[in-house]
């Protein structure tokens, strides 16, 4: 029972910390598309990570630009509490901070890589049952893929009206999955549930 009650802590407290790095990371996201912060939806994601990236802008009075930084910041800072509080409860020791800061680098990138994932699928699912949905979760994948799908458009031919952009989009981040975040991971040294979740 012990076991089975140190588990599900530890997945609890896995999950928690990378909810929050998910959230911080789609925060990012959204801002370097220019998604439209009066979209509730984006509203309600900067008011769920508001308490910390504000006290840290004011603090480090970040260089403005398209890209908020301090954001990515966060996450990996939010995600190396994360592993270092799981480690300390369950093994009962400190990792040394290179792998700390490897496996915080891997999971910050893994919740980028997982966001224009599923919103690509979502994106492909809406064009195809409802194209003209005006909800604003719709407007909200919508403006985060263009990002990737705009440049990619430009470059690939079209046949017969078909858009291939996001199955070009899908390769592309599969291969960054594999190719950066999964050896981020092994560097790391810390199990992949751990770092990634799975």
């Amino acid at each position: 029972m012990s076991f089975q009650l140190g588990n599900f802590a530890l997945t609890l407290i896995n999950t928690i910390f990378n909810l929050f790095t998910f959230l911080l990371m789609l925060r990012f996201a959204l801002q370097a598309a220019r998604a439209d912060t009066m979209n509730p939806i984006n509203q309600g994601i900067l008011g769920a990570t508001d308490w910390l990236i504000a006290p840290i802008q004011r603090s480090l009075h970040p260089i403005s630009g398209r890209y908020e930084y301090v954001t990515v910041i966060a996450a990996v800072l939010v995600k190396i509490i994360g592993i270092t509080l799981i480690f300390k409860l369950f093994e009962g020791v400190y990792l040394p901070f290179y792998n700390l800061f490897i496996a915080g680098i891997a999971g910050a990138l893994n919740a980028i890589v997982s966001i224009y994932y599923f919103a690509l699928i979502i994106m492909v699912a809406i064009s195809w049952i409802a194209p003209s949905a005006n909800h604003p979760g719709a407007i909200l994948i919508y403006q985060l893929t263009q990002p990737i799908l705009q440049p990619l458009q430009r470059v690939l031919p079209s046949f017969g009206g078909l858009d291939f952009s996001p199955i070009v989009a899908f390769l592309l981040i599969t291969f960054a999955d594999n190719l950066i975040v999964n050896r981020l991971v092994i560097m790391s040294m810390i199990p992949a549930r751990v770092v990634i979740g799975y």
